[in-house]
């Protein structure tokens, strides 16, 4: 095969693994109505103990899975709101949708988590059915300030800690503990309703506590822990001066801690997880080999700084070119998980982008290798591109047109770099959202 050829696989396989994660096919998938009774994965559910069902959630696929929810269940869905971020609405008939911003969370955001906990709070009678949907952009989208703190203190925690490179796990620990509706604290609203959670999971590893910041989850990390991820990174100094105080008073035990594990209140909880990137993998190689190649799944957990996985991945290309280790061409190798960047300049780009970029500089003049980084939801950092596909040729290109590819990943600047070359991947807003895809093409 040719470049073009891997190009339009790759293209073709990403949209294949975005096809499979689809959150109203998910949800048709892991629940149904049988009679009077709910059947939502092992959970069987008795609706005639219960007099009101209620729908809430957040996440960049809340809109599409509530949607599927109103097709099981119609009029029985006496209402409910849910949170998404700007552009990935769904209309809806009995569900209120509510738009805010992500990553960074903003008033519109706050506002909504007041009226999901005021909701609950109506209704948190042993008669009441909760049904919450949580999918990934969940933890940014309700943006509940803690007793005490504001929206400022969120927004400037948010930036520091996306900035100084700190892992999606280690993000939430903080988010949890300055927040008033994370870490287990929505259940905590809703008791004692019954609520069933369903996930579509955004984190390396699939643990619930992870997705969204958990919050019908109880919460394993503490005070300590969330301090000790901004000392970690040596941010602890430059948090805003109310955040400190409020970590460091909960540390000392003046303020009461998140919900954990073992709290009564999750007796009545349940949490299933309807999809992940490993199913979006798999569905990538189910469609590598349709297409004639050689799949293998590497991972899907990567996670780490994406310049430095880019190096990895481009090498693993190379080695299965020359050497044909570890699988021989026509190779597909697949890979998912969630990579982070240590912001060092001032351009424009994300995760995505700046890992294609660093894997097109090791991959330079070197045969028939393709790489493409995506984005499942269709959105790469705050830029319009949902990730890159790169080739041999990228950093000749680039070069033909006057630009320094190792300046611009220097400074952060992918795609600034990449879209006048035509390697950005375009796809708008997918409704789903299943971290990263990482695919590999060796012809």
């Amino acid at each position: 095969m040719n470049l073009q050829q891997l190009r339009d696989a790759a293209l073709a396989i990403a949209h294949a693994a975005i096809r499979a994660v689809d959150p109203e096919a998910l949800i048709h998938k892991s629940v149904r109505l049988e009679g009077d009774r709910l059947i939502i994965g092992a959970t069987n559910i008795a609706l005639s103990e219960f007099r009101r069902i209620i729908v809430v959630g957040a996440g960049k696929a809340s809109a599409s899975m509530a949607r599927a929810l109103e097709t099981i269940l119609g009029n029985r869905i006496a209402g409910g709101s849910i949170v998404v971020k700007d552009g990935h609405t769904r209309s809806l008939q009995r569900i209120e949708v509510i738009e805010a911003a992500h990553p960074v969370p903003d008033e519109r955001g706050v506002s909504a988590a007041r009226k999901l906990i005021g909701l609950l709070k109506e209704n948190a009678r042993r008669d009441t059915l909760v049904l919450c949907l949580i999918s990934g952009g969940g933890s940014a989208l309700m943006p509940l300030p803690a007793e005490g703190l504001s929206l400022n203190d969120k927004q400037a925690m948010t930036r520091l800690l996306l900035e100084c490179g700190a892992s999606i796990d280690e993000v939430n620990i903080v988010r949890k503990h300055i927040s008033g509706i994370k870490g287990g604290q929505l259940a905590r609203a809703a008791a004692p309703a019954r609520v069933c959670t369903l996930l579509l999971s955004d984190a390396v590893g699939d643990a619930p506590d992870v997705i969204a910041s958990g919050p019908t989850v109880g919460d394993p990390s503490t005070f300590s822990d969330a301090k000790a991820v901004m000392e970690k990174y040596n941010i602890w100094h430059r948090v805003p001066k109310s955040v400190a105080n409020f970590i460091q008073s909960g540390v000392n035990g003046e303020i009461k801690e998140t919900p954990k594990p073992d709290d009564e209140i999750f007796r009545n909880v349940s949490n299933d997880i309807i999809g992940n990137n490993r199913s979006a993998l798999i569905a990538a190689s189910e469609k590598a080999v349709s297409l004639g190649f050689r799949p293998l799944i590497l991972s899907a957990c990567i996670s780490g700084e994406a310049r430095e996985v880019g190096t990895v991945f481009a090498s693993i290309a190379l080695e299965t070119a020359n050497s044909h280790n570890p699988i021989a061409p026509p190779a597909c190798i697949l890979a998912g998980g969630e990579t982070t960047v240590t912001i060092r300049g001032k351009g424009k780009g994300g995760r995505n982008q700046e890992l294609a970029l660093s894997a097109a500089l090791k991959l330079a003049k070197s045969g028939n290798i393709v790489l493409a980084s995506v984005g499942t939801d269709g959105t790469d950092g705050p830029t319009d591109a949902a990730g890159a596909v790169v080739d041999t040729t990228t950093v000749e290109r680039a070069r033909k047109h006057g630009l320094d590819p190792v300046a611009y990943l220097q400074r952060n600047d992918s795609y600034n770099l990449l879209e006048p070359i035509g390697d950005l991947l375009k796809t708008g807003p997918t409704g789903t959202n299943v971290m990263d895809l990482l695919i590999t093409l060796v012809g």
